[in-house]
């Protein structure tokens, strides 16, 4: 999969959105290098404020729930690569369901609802940014089965790391309520919510910097304490 989606963004030279944007990040690498240390100085100063809380919150997966406490996925991240993702497990171990959850979906723990209400469970992602494999702001990593429907065009979504927020994630806050509304919750994803997510992605790839990754930071914080 890795090799196959870089060879595709390397042949994506005839595609107008992948080239543009291929150039808007040419000229943007001084962004990147600061963007970069950016992510890492706050994820280390963060994974030490938050270490009480994370610590409290492996606790609470842990009570009355058996398996790992730790939940890790395989998602799909720049040019390509495979990385997995760190999240604290919020639903029952060895679910085998689908790979998207609808709102009030029976898999979840009682403690898995309230970390997903305050997005805490996406708190160990501190460790895939440290890794240099996300970034704080950036597209959402997807599953290697829905990048698959991904149109060339979208392609221009795997040119940057992903990140714990965008303005797609802050748009689609309410995305497993939609899912659960509708008759079927993949092909709603892949035919309607899938295509805005790219479509917010690419915009944010062409308006690229740190100012716009701090407000989207800033926006995400207050849609969650909303």
């Amino acid at each position: 999969m890795s090799q196959m989606l870089l060879k595709k963004l390397q042949q994506s030279t005839q595609n107008n959105t992948v080239t543009e944007c291929k150039h808007i990040l040419r000229n943007k690498k001084l962004t990147l290098i600061f963007k970069r240390l950016f992510d890492l100085i706050l994820a280390v100063i963060m994974t030490l404020i938050l270490s009480l809380p994370m610590i409290i919150c492996c606790i609470a997966v842990a009570i009355g729930n058996d398996g790992p406490i730790f939940f890790l996925q395989e998602r799909v991240g720049k040019d390509g690569k495979i990385f997995k993702i760190i999240k604290f497990r919020t639903m029952t171990a060895n679910n085998n369901g689908s790979e998207i959850t609808v709102n009030n979906d029976n898999r979840i723990t009682k403690a898995g609802a309230f970390l997903r209400k305050f997005r805490l469970d996406e708190l160990p992602q501190l460790f895939n940014v440290i890794a240099g494999d996300m970034s704080f702001v950036g597209p959402r990593p997807e599953v290697a089965h829905f990048v698959e429907f991904y149109t060339e065009d979208w392609l221009a979504t795997l040119l940057i790391k992903p990140g714990i927020t965008c303005e797609s994630s802050i748009y689609f806050a309410d995305e497993a309520e939609i899912l659960d509304q509708s008759d079927n919750a993949e092909a709603c994803y892949i035919n309607t919510i899938l295509p805005k997510k790219c479509e917010l992605n690419i915009d944010y790839i062409k308006n690229i910097s740190i100012l716009n990754d701090i407000k989207i930071m800033l926006k995400t914080v207050k849609r969650v304490l909303s």
